[in-house]
């Protein structure tokens, strides 16, 4: 192939992929999905769907778009380790979050989008209690759920909540960093694994040493990541985090279970004495077909919950949740409940979504008397 046909095709792939960008935030997508043997797909709400007009990408196509997509290091981290994670900004469109894949022997590339502005958190359908979290002077916050389940998007809106009335020193840590925090009345300083250092565990251990008031870790990975977290908490700051788990008390087991068996005494011990609150989420479709519902269960920690931490009965936390309604406490169940007969989502979608479906039709029932 000779240049001049070379760099006309890479025109056109760039071309295609910025017309894809475009398409994405028109039709409010997600994520976008480019993959060879496929024609590019995008997911809007929950539901992946073929973008028109469109014909089935190939490798070399893709292998162009991400030659423009990526910089030098980057494109050694990818052949080096089969995957590269990395977010960029589109001027009018917004932020991107990309990772670039390797799949039976070509590049995929999987796109989620972020918008530049971060919502308000009376926007995101959480309760209030959860956004109180943000008057805790130090301690340790988790928001919990799957992955696309909105934990970046609400860790963000708490972070511009503290942003907005505290003259704190915020230390975010980031791998990708996914929305930019500009500077209110506290001074933000955002860090990216990867572009700014290594890994969780040495930026949080050297976000110890550089005047923290509050510290958004991005996700608490391993043993090193969780201890250093509980350590920087129980040292008079403010840990927000996330952990890959749905409910409260299926959090306090991963971190407990991270750790060796010789250690876990040590570990809920810690965690009973910095835990402040847990928040875990689902984003659910809605009924009328108009975007995605939030459900989500609330934990506020009290002398009660510390002590079940302590002695290793965090499967009676639940109890504790269901009689805490009056603390802002809620459970899962009770909330795709309420969504439920407000007609905002429909019970066969609840019923997917509910860690005890037993427990979901007694609420309910209840909710029908």
């Amino acid at each position: 192939m000779n240049r001049k046909r070379s760099e006309n095709l890479s025109g056109q792939h760039t071309e295609l992929f910025e017309y894809l960008l475009k398409y994405c935030s028109e039709k409010k997508a997600s994520d976008l999905h480019l993959c060879a043997g496929s024609a590019p797909i995008i997911r809007v709400n929950s539901k992946l769907l073929a973008v028109p007009d469109t014909e089935m990408l190939l490798p070399p196509a893709i292998n162009s778009i991400i030659e423009d997509l990526v910089d030098e290091k980057r494109m050694n981290t990818l052949k080096q380790n089969r995957v590269v994670d990395f977010s960029f900004s589109r001027p009018g469109l917004g932020r991107f979050r990309c990772n670039i894949y390797q799949q039976r022997g070509s590049y995929g590339v999987a796109l989620r989008t972020l918008p530049f502005e971060i919502p308000a958190f009376s926007k995101l359908g959480l309760p209030e209690s959860v956004e109180s979290f943000t008057q805790k002077a130090k301690g340790l916050i988790l928001v919990t759920g799957a992955t696309g389940s909105g934990k970046s998007t609400t860790l963000a809106s708490l972070i511009n909540v503290i942003n907005s009335n505290y003259a704190y020193h915020i230390i975010t840590i980031e791998d990708p960093i996914e929305y930019l925090h500009r500077h209110q009345k506290s001074l933000v300083t955002q860090r990216e694994i990867g572009e700014d250092v290594d890994s969780f565990a040495i930026a949080l251990r050297s976000s110890l040493r550089e005047d923290p008031d509050v510290i958004m870790v991005g996700e608490m990975r391993d043993p090193e990541t969780i201890s250093i977290a509980l350590t920087a908490a129980e040292t008079g700051h403010l840990v927000l985090s996330t952990l890959h788990t749905v409910g409260a008390a299926k959090a306090i087991d991963r971190i407990v279970d991270a750790f060796p068996a010789g250690q876990q005494a040590q570990v809920r011990t810690q965690l009973a004495t910095v835990l402040e609150g847990i928040v875990s989420q689902q984003l659910i479709p809605r009924l009328d077909g108009q975007g995605m519902e939030v459900a989500s269960e609330v934990l506020v920690t009290t002398p009660a919950v510390r002590n079940l931490v302590r002695e290793g009965k965090q499967y009676q936390v639940n109890s504790i949740i269901q009689t805490g309604q009056n603390l802002g406490m809620q459970l899962m169940e009770a909330d795709l409940a309420r969504l439920v007969q407000i007609g905002h989502i429909s019970p066969e979608e609840a019923a997917l979504r509910a860690p005890d479906p037993q427990l979901l039709t007694q609420f309910m029932n209840r909710a029908s008397l």
